[in-house]
């Protein structure tokens, strides 16, 4: 822990408790921000991502979801292969290259899965709905609000963990302190060590009257390692 105190003292300047606002005040406010008229909750659209990555071919998913409806699905293209994953009401359906008749080492090879299916759509669903999802049963959102300088910049810092069965990261969200736009946010599996990573945010987009981050830049915590960066290059609703 004094190990990790001590980088973040170094790397994102000294931080102290803000005052002025609660940490739940602060989420109602970047929700406000981000969505206004509560769409959300009633979200049906297609997204287009693209990853980049330094040792890696471009990976390209089209995401389609209708919350209401309970639908989710990707198309996964990259290299030569095309992995179809849609769950609908529950009912999973996979698919590549077009056909449902998967040989299973070629499953195992390429992690075609149901279970992987429902981790992305878990996956997708809180990182692009966000800071929304932080209203989710089961997360716990710190009182204390910190004011921290990353990268130059100083933010109003929101942290939240989960309880036991929904998850053990510790994550972090960094809001504008004039707009309360969420420009940052990193987790840890175990800030003693000082591992996890952290996402920049940037180009913010409106889809179905939700502000939404276009570009998603990745980063290692320790070192400030380069890992990816999400694209979001196409968006529109349903």
């Amino acid at each position: 822990m004094k190990y990790f105190l001590l980088s973040v003292l170094l790397c994102c300047g000294v931080s102290n408790y803000a005052q002025d606002i609660t940490g739940p005040e602060l989420l109602e406010r970047a929700i406000a921000f981000h969505d206004p008229n509560d769409n959300w909750s009633t979200f049906k659209g297609k997204m287009l991502i693209e990853m980049e990555s330094p040792k890696r071919s471009l990976r390209s998913t089209l995401i389609e979801m209708k919350l209401p409806n309970n639908y989710f699905k990707t198309t996964v293209k990259k290299d030569n292969y095309t992995i179809e994953s849609e769950l609908d009401k529950g009912d999973c359906t996979l698919k590549l290259n077009g056909s449902t008749s998967i040989f299973p080492r070629i499953k195992d090879s390429l992690n075609i899965s149901c279970d992987r299916a429902k981790m992305m759509k878990n996956y997708y669903t809180y990182l692009y709905g966000l800071p929304m999802k932080l209203k989710d049963p089961g997360t716990i959102i710190d009182n204390k609000v910190i004011k921290k300088t990353f990268k130059g910049k100083e933010y109003l810092v929101l942290k939240a963990t989960y309880e036991k069965e929904v998850g053990d990261d510790t994550w972090y969200f960094y809001f504008d302190p004039k707009t309360y736009a969420m420009e940052i946010y990193q987790f840890f599996h175990d800030e003693s060590k000082n591992d996890g990573e952290y996402i920049l945010l940037s180009e913010m987009i409106t889809v179905n009257g939700i502000k939404i981050p276009k570009v998603r830049a990745w980063y290692y915590n320790e070192g400030d390692k380069y890992l990816a960066t999400d694209n979001l290059r196409k968006a529109n609703s349903l």
